[in-house]
């Protein structure tokens, strides 16, 4: 069955590339998931804790753990909003400053990573991607 196994092999692909994230974000004092809410908020700015959940396909109490390890570290803060159970994550200026070092690690590994992926295949898989996310969401 041709399904099962594009599955299995986009799990595996997902796992091989969380590790090789984590490989080189840990010496910077991250890890993958840190990186995937610090990527969201510096892309699309400050969100609730809900937004982060629904965006990265995260359930909260992971995303919970994230956030506060990103608070502890001085990455991230969370701002009250109108509602009070409602809190925005932001990131915090020192995160801004160091987005810069993440960034170039993660884009290194990226592009070693797609070095033997043709470009026009490249493009096509995020064409594909972004159309069955639209028909699934």
């Amino acid at each position: 069955m041709i399904s099962h196994e594009l599955f299995h092999t986009l799990h595996q692909l997902s796992r091989h590339l969380t590790n090789k994230l984590n490989e080189v974000l840990k010496p910077l004092g991250l890890y993958s998931a840190q990186w995937a809410v610090i990527f969201v908020l510096k892309k699309r700015g400050s969100l609730t804790q809900k937004e982060l959940c629904d965006y990265l396909f995260v359930e909260a109490p992971p995303v919970t753990r994230t956030i506060q390890r990103l608070v502890k570290q001085g990455y991230v803060r969370q701002v009250p909003g109108k509602d009070k159970r409602e809190k925005h994550v932001q990131l915090t200026d020192e995160a801004l400053r160091e987005y810069p070092k993440w960034e170039n690690v993660v884009m290194t590994v990226n592009q070693e990573l797609l070095k033997h992926f043709p470009e026009a295949s490249q493009e096509e898989l995020l064409k594909l991607q972004t159309n069955w996310l639209q028909q699934i969401l």
